[in-house]
């Protein structure tokens, strides 16, 4: 059953109250409730046009809502911009990558630290007095397997690389919370587990918050510790991976599997 917002408590890390959006008439998101606490990865599934990414969308501060709140660490942030939630501690990564083409891979990842540490964006001044950002930057890269790419320009990246590139941004950023919005999409078959590992291991630390939508199960199955079910924006469902995914309505109408025979 959905978390109502009065059974959450302080532990959470980000929580959404009745978050609600309409385009006209038509209601997208529709007074979702849900909590989420750290150590904890949340994958959000749901067919085409559930309402996935507007609910993302909604907590990162791309869309203002119509209706509810989204808060951080109990503080509400429904009012502010998309930048100022970043600086707040929630971290995003899109479908689409969202890098500077024209830097290089080094320059990509010496901006996100610099703004996490609000230092400006003058990448040389900066960087010949922060020996501590260098090494930084360079454990992002080695974790992002990068580091023999770090003088190529982003823009020249194949696009497997580009998207661990963005998640190299996003730990660099260093959020309490990360968002992860089709990580895998476009990738070939052998550089997903690479994006895989990266997540598992932002799991493991355990004071990070980690949603992830994605339409493969097989990756749902092996990250997530829990699924909410989003349908014409209303949730629909959320608990455990195993009895999400074994609900019938859930099989047969949201992820179109063939429903679980039960033992006779």
């Amino acid at each position: 059953m959905p978390l109502h917002p009065s059974d959450t408590s302080n532990s959470m890390s980000l929580e959404t109250r009745y978050l609600t959006i309409r385009f006209g008439g038509h209601v997208a998101v529709n007074a979702v409730s849900c909590a989420f606490a750290p150590g904890t990865l949340t994958a959000i599934v749901g067919p085409n046009g559930a309402g996935k990414t507007t609910y993302f969308n909604l907590i990162s501060g791309q869309l203002k809502p119509s209706a509810g709140q989204v808060l951080l660490q109990g503080r509400d942030i429904s009012s502010l911009p998309a930048s100022a939630r970043t600086h707040a501690g929630l971290g995003r990564a899109f479908q689409l990558t969202s890098l500077f083409p024209n830097l290089t891979v080094m320059e990509n990842v010496r901006l996100a630290l610099q703004s996490r540490r609000h230092l400006g964006l003058d990448l040389w001044n900066v960087w010949n007095h922060h020996k501590a950002l260098i090494e930084r930057a360079e454990q992002v890269l080695e974790a992002v397997a990068l580091a023999a790419r770090r003088d190529v320009h982003a823009a020249a990246l194949p696009h497997g690389d580009q998207r661990k590139l963005e998640v190299g941004l996003l730990m660099a950023l260093d959020p309490d919370v990360y968002m992860f919005d089709e990580p895998t999409a476009g990738m070939s078959v052998d550089e997903v587990p690479v994006i895989l590992d990266l997540i598992r291991a932002l799991k493991q630390q355990r004071d990070k918050t980690i949603l992830l939508v994605e339409h493969k199960m097989d990756v749902v199955r092996k990250l997530a510790d829990r699924i909410i079910v989003l349908h014409n924006g209303t949730l629909m469902a959320d608990g455990e991976p195993e009895a999400v995914i074994a609900s019938p309505v859930v099989q047969q109408a949201y992820l179109g599997l063939a429903p679980v025979e039960e033992a006779a």
